[in-house]
Formats: structure tokens, C-alpha cells, sequence
């Protein structure tokens, strides 16, 4: 079914690896502004669905249309929809040989087009953003993982992508570091980002999502508010899998 408002429709998805059917007829929508987050066990098909929204994964059937432009198994449109998709990875993907300006500008001069003296006006707005503009002249080795992160985090921004996909974006990272990046996701929310996050961060999922997604074994299994995800969870797998990440 199509929805009117969504940004994001993924319809009846289906992903084989091998013999493993890691999407199982995946269907649902994120609307303009909304944050939703997808929980679950690992290998439950989480990353897998994120991948397959900006082409990373090549999905076997049904449709995903990102902004009116729409992937299927020919994997077609997929420029146009990296083009308004931001991603940020579990592992920062930085140019280690590059400094924290330059990693934010290559793809605005090369890619948008933009020129140089625009593209690092927006550097340094993006960094201020993140909370960290006294970073912009240090390699990525000289930071620390969480500041990494939100290197990662301004760069998809200085493509004005209409949609942000995080896949465990604060799984590589310390503890005392988690926070600082999910403070940038959270503002990130609050200013009306379209955000797919894929997550293990319960109190992010509960204080940023529009709504949440519970997916095991390639299947979307429960879905709703935060507040029915959490506190009246109705489903028993995900019953048995918040008794053992809520503690």
C-alpha cells in the first residue's frame, strides 16, 4: 500500500544470502521528519534492510522508493536515491590521509559541485554542529572514536541528504563516547531529520523514535510508539529480547 507522506516505502522486500533469506517480504514506510528505529537480535536482517535502501544491497524483490524514486531488483535509481541519502556506518570510513576539513569537503567540490570556499563555510557550520569546530585542521588518527563519528556524521550532512540511515553507528565505540554522538543524533531529530536508525540504544530509541521497528529473522515482527514497544510490549520475542538488553 502507498503512503501518501512517506519519504521512505519499502514494500514486500526480499533478500537472499545463499540459502539464507535475510529479508522475508519486508514492508514499511518512514514519513517526512519522522525517526524510526529498527531493533532486534543479531542477524535478524536489520542492516541488511538499511543497506538495501541507498543500494548497498542488491534486494531480490519487491520495490523501495526513496523521494519518488524507486529500487528494485534492476537496481535502477540508485544514484538519484545516494543523492538525497546520507549514511553513517559502524565504522567511521574516514580518509585517514585527509584532515577533518578536507574529509568534510572532497565530496561537496567533487560531487555537488560546490566551490571551495563554500564548501568550507559549511565545514565549519557542520562542525559546529557536532560540537567539535576546534577539530577541523587534525586527522582522523588524532580523534578520538566518538569525535570520529561525528566527523562521519557532518560529512553525509554536507550533502543535504533529505534522509540519514545509521547502521549501529555507536556499536565500535567506548562507553563514555556513546553519549556524545547520540546527543548529536538527538538534536539531529529535534531539528525534523528523516532519520532510519538501526540501534541497540534503547534510550535513544525511546527518546528520539517516531516509532520502532522489532525485525527477527529477516521478518518485521512488532511495530508502534516507543511507549508500546517498551512498556507494553505484546509480541514475545521481542518480550524475551528487551528482558535481556533492558536490565
Amino acid at each position: 500500500m502507498t503512503q501518501p507522506n512517506a519519504i521512505i516505502q519499502i514494500q514486500d522486500v526480499h533478500k537472499h544470502f545463499g540459502n539464507v533469506h535475510a529479508l522475508r517480504g519486508v514492508s514499511t514506510h518512514v514519513n517526512k521528519g519522522q525517526v524510526l528505529v529498527v531493533i532486534g537480535p543479531s542477524g535478524c536482517g536489520k542492516s541488511t534492510l538499511l543497506r538495501s535502501i541507498n543500494g548497498l544491497e542488491t534486494i531480490d524483490s519487491g520495490r523501495i522508493i526513496v523521494d519518488n524514486n524507486t529500487i528494485d531488483a534492476k537496481h535502477q535509481n540508485i544514484n538519484a536515491v545516494r543523492a538525497e541519502v546520507g549514511m553513517v556506518f559502524q565504522q567511521f570510513n574516514l580518509f585517514p590521509h585527509l584532515t577533518v576539513l578536507e574529509n568534510l569537503t572532497l565530496a561537496q567540490i567533487q560531487v555537488r559541485k560546490r566551490a571551495k570556499p563554500e564548501s568550507i563555510d559549511i565545514a565549519h557550520d557542520l562542525l559546529r554542529k557536532v560540537r567539535i569546530p576546534e577539530k577541523i585542521n587534525m586527522y582522523p588518527g588524532q580523534l578520538s572514536g566518538g569525535q570520529q563519528q561525528r566527523v562521519a556524521i557532518a560529512r553525509a550532512l554536507a550533502m543535504n541528504p533529505k534522509v540519514m540511515l545509521f547502521d549501529e553507528p555507536t556499536s565500535a565505540l567506548d562507553p563514555e563516547m556513546i553519549n556524545e554522538v547520540l546527543d548529536v543524533m538527538l538534536d539531529l531529530a529535534a531539528e525534523g531529520m528523516t532519520m532510519l536508525v538501526v540501534s541497540h540504544e534503547m534510550g535513544f530509541a525511546r527518546n528520539a523514535a517516531s516509532r520502532v521497528i522489532f525485525m527477527d529473522a529477516g521478518a518485521i515482527v512488532a511495530e508502534g510508539t516507543p511507549q508500546e514497544m517498551f512498556d507494553n510490549p505484546t509480541n514475545d520475542r521481542m518480550k524475551q529480547f528487551l528482558s535481556k538488553i533492558l536490565h
